[in-house]
């Protein structure tokens, strides 16, 4: 899924001709803590509440603020991880997306990345989860595939995380097929560490629970 695939958020831009005090209202009025500024039509920065509150001047406009803006966007044609990736390592609570003249064309706000994230890993689809360990260097995708296909099931999702110090790969999968138990003795027989599973009932319920739950929070 592309990022101009994304229904856009329904946040107010900044103009660079606002005063300090009426950004700071808007923010305030729809409960956000971070907008854009758009100057001339095009994307200047992003302003955050804080920068606001530390203002000396309420009744200046923004456009004195520009310079000392950081302006973390992405493009229409960027994968939506991206984007989730450049919120969690900038602690975001919006992503700008430009056009190809840095162009505003939308913003992308973390519930609507959370509800891509939630389709990406098929949290709606039926199955079962397992949480495997390995080392690195006998990592292999097509064995995992063949011992999962040996017990009349296949892979639907695999994800994987390599930890460079331990040397150790951890391998997340879901498998189309409610009852794994055969499949876990297949793995265990095969010396690979199962560090967790589910079927599908309780993995689809905690895991629906947990979700609803948090994005809940983030509309509190």
């Amino acid at each position: 899924m592309l990022v101009r695939d994304i229904s856009s958020s329904s946040l107010p831009w900044l103009q660079s001709g606002d005063t300090v005090a009426d950004a700071l209202q808007l923010m305030q009025d729809h409960h956000c803590e971070q907008l854009p500024i758009v100057d001339s039509g095009f994307y200047a920065g992003l302003l955050s509440e804080g920068e606001l509150l530390e203002h000396p001047h309420p009744e200046e406009s923004l456009h004195s603020l520009l310079p000392l803006l950081a302006s973390p966007s992405v493009n229409g044609d960027h994968h939506f991880l991206q984007a989730l990736t450049l919120m969690t390592e900038q602690q975001l609570s919006v992503v700008p997306v430009l056009g190809e003249d840095r162009e505003m064309i939308a913003l992308l706000t973390l519930p609507a990345l959370l509800q891509q994230l939630a389709r990406f890993l098929g949290l709606q689809e039926g199955g079962a989860l397992l949480v495997l360990e390995r080392e690195s260097n006998q990592y292999s995708f097509s064995e995992i595939s063949k011992l999962v296909e040996t017990n009349d099931a296949q892979v639907t999702q695999l994800n994987t995380y390599n930890d460079p110090q331990t040397g150790i790969i951890q391998i997340t999968l879901r498998v189309n097929k409610p009852e794994i138990s055969d499949i876990v003795a297949t793995f265990q027989r095969y010396d690979y560490k199962v560090c967790f599973y589910a079927g599908e009932e309780q993995y689809t319920n905690q895991l629906r629970s947990n979700y609803d739950h948090l994005m809940h929070y983030l509309k509190i």
